[in-house]
C-alpha cells in the first residue's frame, strides 16, 4: 500500500492545482475578473481567495507531516512549514471574508443570509481556534508532552473535520453563485467550470483525507507525530 503514496500525492496535487485553475478561469473569464472596488469583480476574490486558502494550502498542510516525513526532513522543520502553510491559509480566508462583507455592505446586501454564509463562518472560526491551540500546545510555548498527547487526537479529528467542512461550503458557494448568474434555458460554459471545479475540489479533499487516516503511509520515526 505504501507504494500508493507517491501516486496519490502526486494526483492530489494536481486536482487542487486544477481547482485553483478552473476556479481562476470561471471568475476572470465568465465572471468579470478581480478588483477591490466594492463592486461583483471584488466579490470574486471570496472564492478565488477561499479556495486558494482553505482547500490547497490547509489539504497540503495537512499531509506536509506525510510527505516531509518520507523525504527525512527534521521534525521541527515539518512543523514550522505545517504552521505556515496554515498560516497563509488563514490569511487568505480572512481577506476573503473582508471581500465579501465589504461587497454586500456597498451593494446594500444583507450578510450572513445563507447557510453557505454560515457554515463559511463556523469554518473559519474553528480553522482559527485550531490554528491557535495548535500553535500554542505543540510549537510555541509547546506544552508538556502529557497535555501533548491528550490534545492530539482531537486536534487530528478537527483538522480532517474542518477540510471536510470548507468543501462542503465551497460547493454551497459554487452552487449560489451559479444559481443568481445563470441562465438555465441551455447549460452555459459557465456553470460547467463552475460544477468541475467544486468536483475536482472534492476529489483533492478524498484523497488527503484518505492519505492522513492510512495507517500504510506512515514512515518509520514520525508514527507518534501529530499527522496533521
Amino acid at each position: 500500500m505504501a507504494l500508493m503514496f507517491i501516486p496519490l500525492a502526486v494526483l492530489a496535487q494536481l486536482l487542487g492545482l486544477t481547482a485553483v485553475a478552473l476556479i481562476s478561469t470561471w471568475l476572470v473569464k465568465y465572471l468579470d475578473g478581480f478588483a477591490w472596488d466594492g463592486s461583483s469583480k471584488q466579490f470574486n476574490l471570496h472564492p478565488f481567495l477561499m479556495v486558494i486558502g482553505l482547500i490547497y494550502f490547509y489539504g497540503n498542510a495537512i499531509i506536509i507531516y506525510r510527505i516531509m516525513a518520507g523525504l527525512n526532513v527534521p521534525r521541527l522543520a515539518v512543523k514550522i512549514a505545517h504552521f505556515v502553510l496554515q498560516l497563509c491559509a488563514f490569511i487568505c480566508a480572512i481577506i476573503a471574508l473582508v471581500a465579501v462583507f465589504q461587497f454586500h455592505n456597498a451593494n446594500n446586501i444583507a450578510n450572513m443570509y445563507s447557510m453557505h454564509s454560515w457554515a463559511g463562518i463556523s469554518t473559519v472560526v474553528m480553522f482559527g481556534l485550531q490554528l491557535l491551540c495548535g500553535f500554542l500546545i505543540f510549537l510555541f510555548p509547546k506544552f508538556p508532552e502529557h497535555y501533548r498527547t491528550l490534545y492530539m487526537s482531537s486536534h487530528v479529528f478537527f483538522g480532517v473535520f474542518i477540510l471536510g467542512l470548507a468543501g462542503a461550503t465551497v460547493l454551497m458557494g459554487i452552487g449560489e453563485k451559479l444559481a443568481f448568474a445563470g441562465n438555465y434555458s441551455e447549460l452555459p460554459k459557465a456553470a460547467i467550470i463552475g460544477n468541475v471545479a467544486g468536483v475536482t475540489c472534492i476529489g483533492f479533499i478524498c484523497i488527503i483525507i484518505f492519505i492522513v487516516t492510512n495507517p500504510n503511509f506512515k514512515f518509520q520515526g514520525y508514527e507518534h507525530v501529530n499527522n496533521l
